[in-house]
């Protein structure tokens, strides 16, 4: 009878991972050894720690490199750097030029009007508020004698039987500076003067020198520069280098609206062609400034485009088919007064992409970052599978963020929704009138627009990280069968 052999290690078991058999503690004792990747037997997701992943060498020991993905993304292979940039090289060009050729050299001038915004202004400080009667600070206003339920009527006998402030204001801005006038404020006015309330002041040359100055507004550049400040400064700390980044693409973008975007359609240009252009060089430099240059970024980028072209088709077809013209207030009305060569339905149109690229930057990256994270974590996951988990996601992303972009433009038109609910009138007469109308479009196609990049952007998230095939380190290249050193399993295959 033969006496069995028994081998100097323990079998292999397949279920010990999936490189169990390549151990380099075998001449060590008959204790097998659990490689790195693996928990209890099981493969664990691989986040970056193998040699080849985290670019360390061979050598023996136990040595542990961690490459979570808790920073920037992990390089793709060049080949696939390639690719992308084949893609959004051209069109970044294509903005170059864009920018280069409707470059205004400023917003052109015209003779001011005295209407609305289009005034001259300085700043001023109200010094003395006096009270006094209305009837003398009125004495050319008779005795109100129409009906007083009225609004009006009841305004007039305010206005006559009152107590009025006569506030004495001094210009401390101009050629001006120094010189004070008299500001009379009624009883009914919602704007009430105290003294050392700074003010903001129009200037019309033509008039009588005794009313060449009257008060318009509030000064509130200190409150809103502190609150800025206060914005700037959370942003930071909660940020850091990327809220740095954050405030810096924001500045950019500011600059760009106020020295190309607005300009350029003042002086005549297409206002589509400049939203595009302007928008697309917005999103170009906040989204590399503030997430980096990589292949996530430019797959959020090639998504955000995408829904940018369609908002712009949508919005195009659906302004030109309700006839919206884009003048329905005094402001546009002025506008197109100053400069009759405007396209006011394309400046509308121009709103709408430029509006909804704000949002549509953080549903792209948002998306691309999950497809990425959910890569890292399980790379064995085909695109498919990425795609659902993905798009799963995308699912809530949508809700809130539609949810989000309605409330944003009912909350802009609240006054004009009340003025309706006040006149009792029905749905169909409200979102029929124009400026009602104009809203509906804008917000309908933003959303459409940011519901589409949801699973656009995770299309292409899935095609391109699963597309990805780094190259293998040598060890790995040179033979299957080089045992991995250190307790370090093999590369997974992708």
């Amino acid at each position: 009878m033969t006496t069995p052999q028994h081998p100097p290690f323990p079998p292999h078991r397949p279920g010990r991972g999936p490189s169990a058999e390549e151990d380099d503690g075998r001449s060590t004792g008959p204790v097998p050894v659990v490689p790195h990747g693996t928990r209890d037997g099981r493969p664990e997701a691989d986040h970056g720690h193998t040699a080849e992943r985290a670019g360390q060498g061979t050598g023996g020991g136990h040595g542990h490199g961690h490459g979570h993905s808790h920073g920037p993304a992990a390089p793709v292979s060049r080949h696939l750097r390639k690719v992308i940039a084949a893609v959004l090289i051209p069109f970044a060009a294509a903005v170059v030029v864009g920018l280069a050729v409707l470059w205004p050299g400023g917003a052109p001038a015209h003779e001011r009007t005295g209407v609305g915004f289009d005034r001259q202004t300085q700043e001023a400080t109200v010094t003395k508020v006096v009270a006094l009667s209305c009837q003398s600070a009125n004495p050319s206003a008779g005795t109100p004698t129409g009906d007083t339920s009225t609004a009006e009527g009841s305004s007039a006998v305010q206005q006559a039987e009152g107590e009025c402030k006569r506030a004495t204001v001094r210009v401390d801005t101009g050629d001006d500076k120094g010189r004070t006038f008299d500001e009379i404020v009624q009883p009914d006015q919602s704007r009430q003067l105290r003294e050392g309330q700074k003010v903001v002041v129009a200037y019309e040359p033509s008039a009588p020198k005794d009313l060449q100055y009257s008060v318009t507004d509030i000064n509130r550049q200190f409150p809103l520069a502190l609150l800025a400040g206060i914005f700037a400064l959370a942003v930071v700390v909660v940020g850091r280098l990327r809220g740095l980044m954050a405030l810096v693409s924001l500045a950019v973008s500011f600059l760009l609206l106020n020295f190309f975007i607005l300009p350029a359609i003042l002086q005549g240009s297409n206002p589509l062609v400049v939203a595009v252009i302007g928008s697309s060089a917005i999103m170009l430099i906040a989204l590399y400034l503030c997430h980096g240059l990589s292949a996530r970024t430019s797959v959020a980028v090639l998504g955000t485009l995408i829904s940018l072209l369609l908002i712009g088709v949508l919005g195009s077809l659906f302004i030109g088919w309700a006839a919206l013209t884009g003048n329905t207030d005094d402001n546009t009305g002025l506008i197109h007064g100053l400069y009759p060569s405007i396209d006011m339905s394309g400046l509308l149109l121009a709103g709408v992409i430029i509006g909804s690229l704000g949002v549509l930057d953080d549903v792209t990256v948002t998306q691309t970052s999950a497809v990425w994270e959910l890569h890292e974590a399980n790379p064995a996951m085909g695109w498919r599978g990425l795609y659902r988990a993905g798009i799963r996601i995308g699912r809530d992303h949508i809700a809130s963020v539609v949810n989000t972009l309605v409330l944003a433009y009912a909350g802009a038109a609240l006054p004009l929704l009340l003025l309706f609910s006040i006149a009792q009138s029905g749905v169909g007469t409200v979102a029929n009138s124009e400026l009602v109308a104009e809203e509906i479009v804008r917000t309908l196609v933003g959303s459409i627009g940011l519901v589409a990049s949801v699973p656009v952007t995770t299309a292409l998230a899935a095609l391109v990280v699963s597309a990805d095939r780094p190259a293998r380190a040598p060890e790995t290249a040179a033979g299957a069968g080089a045992p991995a050193r250190g307790g370090r399993g093999r590369r997974r295959k992708r």
